[in-house]
């Protein structure tokens, strides 16, 4: 009879761990040379779509004659005023003297071949993610290429070079080196233009930190009314970036817009997480940012209900806790919590079914890079993770933004929203992973598999009212998919949708011109609207929805009371407290 080597086992297993290292090592270092994006991934988008291609000889010689007219069109059609309209529309084409030979045929063959690109990705048979990887890219290529980006096709650099003396430029060149020596963690050269510190021109709404635990500081804010509604509002902010977007400089401060109508608000403020945090996951996300402040808030206010409201990845945690509060059988601790009032979901997905551009660089070979890049440290760095939505919105924030700075030597000056963009958050190794996977990739919390210590939560379980906003811009949580909440759950649901985008429709304080939103409420047993018919159909107001989530607080609470004085007993610092002000050179 043969016998285990107990020993060859031991060999086994180290030459696999070896093994396992040196491919992680290697995949890290191939994820520097690629800007992250895993060439595994791509690879395979572009094989799927290149066979099915070559298996259709009747759409590639369709496509073959439709990119020859288009481009024999451009060429030779006159600037007809319904043509002229279509290159205006396009705001990289709408300055003068687009509108002159050669530079409205060059705008035409630019156009024509973004919509040829966007017709050729759409094979028949190509898998759907393959084949918006494969148009994402070919979207890529075609806006670094747009005449607009250069200064020999760009009629308005060429007058501009000609007007200034080639001012422009040198001011371009100034711009390019700052923004150069700050990539790489130096000072700029030049004028930085106004500063937004947290505590002193942004974040900086009266109140103190009163509860702190390793990963979150809870911020209690200073009542402005003598009397105030009597449940608080807790607000969890995504954990993505830094809490002040929310509380901005004092006119756009959601916070204290709060306050000022006779909130008592609490805030989250998430540390910045280092190399010591790379085992922490999601679990450890829930318990110590929903469970352990919201008893520290029962602390504070007695036996008071809570509106609870998260913004973006911060309303998707919140929503887990929900409806873990809300199953049969309490989870560990929730004698010590207070009940939720209400729930509101700011921007936030509880379905990830179509996620927005951020899926389209979400898949397993993707993620397994990220896991190898995070490896290295243990947690994926700020300017990696706004690098991904850089490089889904290039036209905008990279292109756009930098041929007017470098061509034409104008600066978009600077403002607190986008100060905050900059002052980016590490991510955790094992939760990043971990929300990836349960999330993004296999939907577990719409689907009923997502696990709190242990056992599956189910949102259908949630019975207080929701209130949820999705913006008409949003890349990031679509509201189409925001508004699928109406599906998964049970209950009353408000839902608000704004116009802007997934930071400005959020930061939409009143008197903010152009606003507008739409409002309707479905109860807990009416029939649910498909999202256009509830959009066909919603009351539309002007301005900001900030008044109507009040007034829907207002009405689901159970009174006033007076105001308590400042808390200065349990200050552990002011607001906006200590963790809000760490900041990595990554």
């Amino acid at each position: 009879m043969k016998t285990s080597d107990p020993m060859a086992g031991a060999d086994a297993g180290a030459a696999q761990q070896a093994a396992q290292a040196f491919d992680r090592h290697l995949q890290s270092v191939a994820a520097h040379l690629t800007g992250g994006l895993s060439p595994i991934a791509l690879g395979l988008a572009y094989a799927d779509w290149a066979w099915h291609l070559l298996a259709a000889p009747g759409a590639a010689a369709r496509l073959s004659g439709a990119a020859q007219s288009a481009a024999l069109q451009a060429l030779v059609s006159g600037n007809a005023p319904a043509d002229g309209e279509k290159v205006a529309a396009d705001p990289r084409f709408a300055g003068a003297g687009w509108d002159r030979w050669p530079y409205d045929t060059l705008a035409r063959l630019h156009l024509g071949a973004q919509q040829w690109w966007s017709d050729a990705t759409s094979l028949r048979g190509v898998e759907p993610h393959h084949r918006d990887v494969v148009h994402l890219f070919a979207r890529q290529w075609l806006d670094m290429l747009s005449p607009s980006n250069w200064p020999w096709s760009n009629p308005q650099v060429l007058q501009a070079t000609i007007d200034n003396a080639g001012e422009n430029l040198a001011r371009g060149a100034s711009y390019a080196a700052d923004d150069w020596r700050r990539a790489r963690g130096l000072p700029p050269l030049g004028d930085e233009g106004p500063q937004y510190r947290p505590g002193i021109e942004v974040a900086c709404t009266p109140g103190h930190v009163v509860h702190r635990n390793a990963l979150v500081e809870l911020i209690r804010y200073a009542p402005q009314t003598a009397t105030v509604l009597r449940e608080p509002v807790f607000i969890v902010p995504s954990w993505i970036m830094k809490y002040y977007i929310l509380d901005l400089s004092p006119h756009n401060s959601m916070v204290r817009y709060l306050v000022g109508q006779g909130h008592t608000v609490f805030m989250l403020s998430w540390r910045n997480p280092d190399e010591g945090d790379a085992l922490l996951d999601m679990e450890d996300y829930l318990h110590l940012g929903i469970f352990d402040p919201l008893a520290a808030i029962k602390h504070q206010t007695g036996d008071a209900a809570v509106h609870a409201a998260g913004y973006c990845l911060g309303g998707t945690l919140l929503a887990v806790a929900a409806a873990a509060l809300a199953r049969p059988g309490a989870v560990r601790g929730a004698a010590g919590i207070p009940a939720l009032k209400t729930l509101t979901l700011l921007a936030a997905q509880v379905d990830f079914r179509e996620p927005g551009d951020l899926g389209i660089l979400i898949d397993e070979a993707q993620v397994g890079m990220l896991e190898d890049m995070m490896a290295e440290r243990g947690y994926l760095t700020g300017p990696q993770m706004a690098a991904s939505f850089q490089f889904l919105h290039a036209r905008d924030l990279i292109w756009s933004t930098r041929m007017r700075a470098y061509l034409l030597g104008e600066r978009d000056a600077p403002n607190d929203l986008m100060a905050w963009n900059a002052d980016t958050t590490r991510l955790p190794a094992a939760m990043h992973s971990e929300y990836l996977h349960t999330l993004y990739l296999h939907n577990d919390l719409a689907e009923g598999r997502y696990e709190v210590e242990g056992r599956p939560v189910a949102l259908g379980d949630i019975r207080v009212p929701i209130f949820s906003v999705g913006t008409v811009k949003d890349h990031v949580s679509p509201w189409h998919s925001v508004y699928k909440i109406h599906r998964l759950t049970q209950t009353e649901v408000t839902f608000v949708l704004t116009n802007g985008g997934h930071n400005a429709g959020i930061v939409s304080e009143p008197g903010h011109a152009g606003r507008r939103y739409q409002l309707h409420t479905t109860g807990a047993g009416d029939a649910e609207l498909p999202p256009d018919e509830w959009q066909a159909m919603a009351r539309s107001s002007d301005g900001s929805w900030w008044p109507a989530w009040h007034e829907w607080l207002a009405a689901a609470s159970s009174g006033r009371s007076r105001a308590q004085g400042a808390i200065t007993t349990e200050s552990l610092a002011p607001a906006p407290g200590t963790y809000v002000q760490v900041r990595y050179d990554d």
